[in-house]
């Protein structure tokens, strides 16, 4: 090649980079080898607790996934790189926490640590802690890793096993936070837990107010009824720049084999209907996630993916980056 085809193809593939980079700015999947300026999130997990596969499911949405699975089924988490100040945190302890904090790790580029700074945990419910017993001495033996916890969720792994060897054997340091308590992580970012209504039959259940440099996140994939809560969800959107809900289910057919007021949730259906006559700009701030695997916005393609679209709302997608 002449000096001038090499300039023109070195050209191209810039152009297509900034592209890209653009792309993943507004919140689609990442390039491992971009890296973003700045604070941002970056979803790590979309799914409920026991993932998709769901463990002996028998119906059409977990079928072939058996045989062919779909890697970006991991449950839901966020990851929260701070770049300004060297820094890295998950929010969630998932199953799914060493293929994770990989793609933390590789997403952040701010060290070459696998641990991150903090994790952040929501609530006693498999999906949301259970992935601590990997930073155990059968797996990574981590050393003092800050593992953030409302009191009783921190009494919780201190007094049952196996996570309570976790703490004697100091690969995790408890730091037990506050209900609407702001705990600053450096000069630039902030984290406040908010109590909210659901199944506590462990621990308290908290969603999470992330707050950068220039915007706000609000991280709350676990709640009974948007009516039980005494706070006012469309005020809380309306303070925020992102809002991650609670879209467990679509609707109450999917699920026919339990009673589903044992597991109650905000169906999708009847969140579009009470943020209906939001502005187009604050729906657009709606994030649906934490997904059944029985929920058919899991699928891109199906309908009930193209109504939320329609309506002018966003489902969570692994990879999505959100700057703060």
């Amino acid at each position: 090649m002449t000096r001038i085809q090499i300039y023109s193809v070195n050209l191209i593939c810039l152009l297509f980079s900034l592209i890209t980079w653009g792309q993943e700015r507004r919140g689609t999947e990442f390039s491992e080898d971009l890296i973003d300026p700045g604070v941002f999130l970056v979803v790590l997990g979309t799914v409920q607790d026991a993932g998709a596969p769901h463990i002996a499911c028998k119906k059409e949405c977990c079928a072939l996934l058996f045989e062919n699975h779909d890697y970006s089924r991991k449950v839901v988490s966020l990851g929260l790189v701070d770049q300004i100040n060297f820094s890295k945190y998950i929010f969630e302890a998932t199953p799914d926490l060493p293929t994770q904090l990989k793609k933390l790790k590789n997403r952040g580029m701010v060290d070459n640590n696998e641990t991150p700074d903090g994790i952040f945990l929501t609530h006693a419910h498999i999906g949301h802690y259970t992935g601590l017993m990997y930073l155990g001495k059968e797996a990574m033996n981590a050393e003092q890793v800050a593992v953030f916890a409302m009191p009783k969720m921190t009494r919780f792994l201190e007094t049952n096993g196996p996570w309570e060897q976790l703490v004697t054997n100091k690969n995790i340091t408890l730091k037990s936070l506050e209900n609407q308590v702001k705990f600053k992580l450096n000069q630039d970012v902030s984290v406040t837990p908010l109590i909210v209504p659901h199944r506590d039959e462990y621990s308290e259940t908290v969603g999470y107010l992330i707050e950068g440099p220039n915007k706000k996140a609000l991280f709350l994939p676990d709640i009974d009824k948007w009516e039980k809560w005494e706070t006012d969800i469309i005020e809380m959107i309306k303070t925020v720049d992102y809002a991650f809900l609670d879209a467990t289910f679509y609707d109450g057919e999917e699920v026919n084999n339990r009673d589903i007021s044992e597991i109650p949730h905000p169906f999708v259906i009847e969140s579009m209907e009470k943020f209906r006559w939001l502005s187009s700009e604050q729906k657009t701030k709606i994030i649906f996630i934490h997904f059944n695997h029985t929920n058919p916005v899991l699928r891109p393609e199906s309908e009930a993916s193209k109504t939320v679209i329609k309506k002018g709302f966003k489902i969570a997608r692994k990879g999505d980056v959100y700057e703060l």
